[in-house]
């Protein structure tokens, strides 16, 4: 049989508030009552009731992650550091796959609300106006971590995506490339749409480079998606020379598909990548990345979900976190 805290409070001799002083951490008890409270919580193996904590306090102590694939390098780093200042504050973590898929997002998040958390961490591509009507309605905090919503009406943590784009370019261009390729992930996210094929475009213009519709090349994410745009771009009349890749992953086809075919990196393509996680590392040679502080990201989202959930004051809405270019072997 589970023990109560009505065992407790029995066993200890005491009221069963002063046992929930204790558990509570209530500094208004006896050094001597709560020792003597301790020790048979010890004894007996007590363990507060969560769900009847929160019934009484209205917290739970629990926030949702809803997040789109959690074997992603990307997003896995952006949980880590959720979780890790979720654990500071002392908060528990019910994380879900969402698969990219609308539907199941909005479910997701009803479902979290419904489990009475404290507040939501949401990760996601496309944020619509569906969305941000559920978000406004939800009675929890949402905060959004590594993700754009155009409206701005939404807390969230981010890089600015469209100036490391132009950074990335501009660094291409200084080297004397006209022919720039950019391997970009979906383009009915606003992340890539708005912002950083934004980026692409500008810096050209900038350098007096015309833009080519057939240098740029959509893939979704995936290792197979980068195989697949390399192919396309080596078919193409004045082929690249260098190349921006939008993940990891497709960064890694797009340099396993040009070795394939017998093309070197970084004499035959320069590449640089975007994610700087571990996989940028892994490949032959390691990759020159955009540097989103990944960690970073989810631990701003969470540290911000925290002063939501607790009614403190909040400084910034929209937080912009710093990039940087971290050069290695695949540019020159």
């Amino acid at each position: 049989m589970n023990v109560t805290i009505y065992d407790v409070a029995r066993e200890a001799n005491v009221s069963m508030a002063t046992v929930s002083r204790v558990v509570n951490g209530n500094p208004n008890v006896k050094p001597v009552t709560r020792k003597k409270v301790l020790e048979v919580i010890e004894r007996l193996g007590y363990r507060p009731n969560a769900v009847a904590r929160g019934l009484a306090s209205k917290k739970t102590t629990t926030v949702g992650v809803i997040i789109p694939d959690i074997s992603s390098t990307f997003f896995a780093e952006l949980a880590r550091g959720i979780e890790d200042i979720a654990t500071m504050y002392k908060y528990n973590i019910i994380l879900s796959n969402s698969d990219q898929n609308k539907e199941k997002e909005l479910h997701l998040l009803n479902t979290m609300l419904g489990k009475q958390v404290d507040g939501i961490v949401f990760m996601g591509g496309n944020i619509t106006a569906d969305h941000v009507e559920e978000f406004e309605k939800s009675p929890a905090p949402i905060v959004l971590a590594g993700s754009i919503e155009e409206s701005g009406k939404m807390p969230s943590v981010n890089i600015d995506y469209e100036q490391a784009v132009f950074d990335s370019v501009t660094e291409f261009i200084e080297k004397e490339h006209k022919n720039i390729a950019f391997v970009i992930g979906p383009l009915h996210e606003p992340k890539n749409s708005e912002k950083k094929l934004q980026g692409y475009k500008r810096a050209l213009q900038e350098a007096g480079i015309e833009y080519r519709d057939e240098l740029v090349v959509e893939g979704d994410y995936t290792y197979d998606s980068g195989l697949e745009a390399i192919e396309r771009l080596i078919e193409v009349a004045n082929k690249p020379t260098a190349i921006l890749v939008g993940s990891d992953e497709m960064a890694l086809g797009v340099v396993h598909g040009a070795q394939d075919k017998g093309y070197k990196i970084p004499d035959d393509f320069e590449v640089i990548t975007s994610d700087n996680s571990r996989l940028s590392l892994m490949v032959r040679p390691q990759l020159t990345t955009i540097v989103q502080p990944l960690y970073d990201i989810g631990a701003v989202a969470m540290r911000l979900l925290t002063k939501y959930m607790n009614k403190e004051k909040v400084e910034e809405h929209t937080v912009i976190l710093p990039h940087r270019i971290e050069y290695r072997k695949s540019t020159k």
